[in-house]
């Protein structure tokens, strides 16, 4: 899990900031003591245009950087990278990442910095037994290894191969000995890092979820069906149960449904799934009963919600953080805190997955039926300077109140920072300036 993330130099973060998910009260969920600790939910928000996206992006590029640059390297092209462009100076400077993670109950930091010529430094660390120790540092093509980083003759190899433009982690993970799932009785520092890099998710576009879903994709767990089914009933769109049919008698569906237990198994299901489709349905309650409809007849808002839905299902099955920027673009405050209660909820996610998203409804600073939708150490906020440089701070830099903290209240009013900087009389010039619209009277 994400413990915390720096960086600077990307966007409209022109210093470095620190998005730091340790708890900061006592009362946080800990179920190994003797492991790093993270929240499970972190919710970034500011004004239009003050960077949010930009700090969720920055996260997003890094992890693109480690799971592509081996394959995106193109002969006598530099990196491409988004700097702070408003200062020719800083504009120069190289952009630097950094995450420390927490990998089978073991701290890990790994970071690198570019510039638009390739990778100037990179370096992976782990704590093994609470202090530093070194898996490999990089400083341009020269590379230092620690004890324990494995066979060194075969890391040095894959060091050569390493483009100047391409991280070492991408390339270790493309032509190493990668392994599918972590063995905490066999640690790989540079592997488990990896996949903590590939299996962290951006809302993705609902096109290709909605096109897998209208196949029964997705709904190949019963868990995920009911946490799709949990969302759709809390949204009160009408939807009461949904069924995925597998043809017209609906005939060898437990079957299909079943776990493969081998080659021969997996055949037999693509050969049955592709001779009768699955087909995905949605009871709806009518004056009736209920009754069934197809995901066509579904609307705009329900068809997002369902895509939602089945990404934070895979999520949560994989134990990975899930990313989504403006989540109030998708979901009511009442959905987005149910939402944040499944990755509270130890039964929803025992794997320890982690929801970081961006929005500007300050609802979600306040309660539902008198609990806190947020935490207060789980409250961040963006802003921009005159300069047009961003910053990031949490909620925790100001103290609460004794007698009560509105924080819907104090950050609408400004108390916070991070909101706009409205002019009602630019407002009113603006529109005194437009002149009279065809059609429109005049006085």
């Amino acid at each position: 899990m994400l413990l915390s993330f720096r960086f600077a130099n990307h966007r409209s973060f022109r210093d470095e900031h620190q998005l730091n998910l340790t708890p900061v009260y006592s009362d946080a969920i800990q179920t190994d003591e003797s492991a790093p600790n993270a929240l499970q939910v972190v919710g970034v928000f500011g004004a239009n245009a003050s960077g949010k996206s930009n700090c969720l992006g920055a996260l997003a590029s890094m992890r693109e950087m480690v799971v592509e640059s081996d394959r995106a390297v193109e002969p006598g092209v530099g990196l491409s990278r988004e700097p702070f462009r408003l200062d020719p100076e800083s504009s120069s400077q190289p952009s630097r990442y950094v995450v420390d993670l927490a990998l089978a109950g073991v701290r890990h930091t790994y970071g690198f910095q570019i510039d638009d010529d390739g990778v100037r430094e990179e370096w992976l660390y782990h704590y093994p037994l609470g202090r530093r120790r070194r898996v490999f540092e990089r400083d341009g093509d020269v590379f230092a290894w620690g004890e324990e980083s494995g066979r060194r003759s075969d890391l040095e190899q894959i060091a050569g191969i390493t483009a100047p433009t391409a991280l070492f982690l991408s390339t270790v993970a493309r032509f190493g000995h990668s392994r599918p799932d972590p063995d905490p009785t066999n640690p790989q520092p540079l592997h488990d890092t990896y996949r903590w890099f590939l299996l962290t998710g951006q809302r993705a576009d609902p096109g290709a979820w909605l096109t897998a879903l209208d196949g029964g994709g997705g709904f190949d767990t019963v868990e995920g069906r009911r946490l799709v089914v949990g969302l759709l009933q809390a949204a009160d769109v009408g939807i009461v149960d949904m069924v995925v049919s597998f043809g017209p008698d609906d005939e060898g569906s437990a079957w299909l449904e079943s776990p493969a237990r081998g080659m021969r198994d997996r055949v037999r299901r693509a050969a049955a799934r592709a001779l009768h489709p699955p087909r995905v349905q949605f009871a709806h309650q009518g004056p009736h009963g209920t009754a069934m409809l197809g995901l066509q007849d579904q609307s705009t808002g329900t068809q997002r919600l369902l895509t939602l839905g089945l990404q934070t299902a895979a999520m949560l099955r994989s134990g990975a953080s899930m990313l989504i920027d403006e989540i109030d673009a998708s979901l009511h405050p009442i959905l987005t805190a149910k939402l944040i209660s499944l990755f509270r909820s130890p039964e929803a996610n025992p794997l320890g997955s982690q929801l970081i998203f961006t929005s500007h409804d300050a609802a979600l600073l306040g309660t539902l039926d008198a609990e806190e939708i947020l935490r207060r150490d789980e409250i961040w906020f963006v802003e921009k300077d005159d300069e047009g440089a961003s910053s990031l701070f949490p909620l925790t830099d100001f103290k609460p109140r004794k007698e009560g903290e509105n924080r819907q209240r104090r950050y609408l009013n400004g108390n916070y920072g991070a909101v706009p900087d409205l002019s009602t009389y630019l407002f009113e010039q603006a529109l005194a300036a437009r002149g009279p619209v065809d059609g429109e009277a005049t006085d």
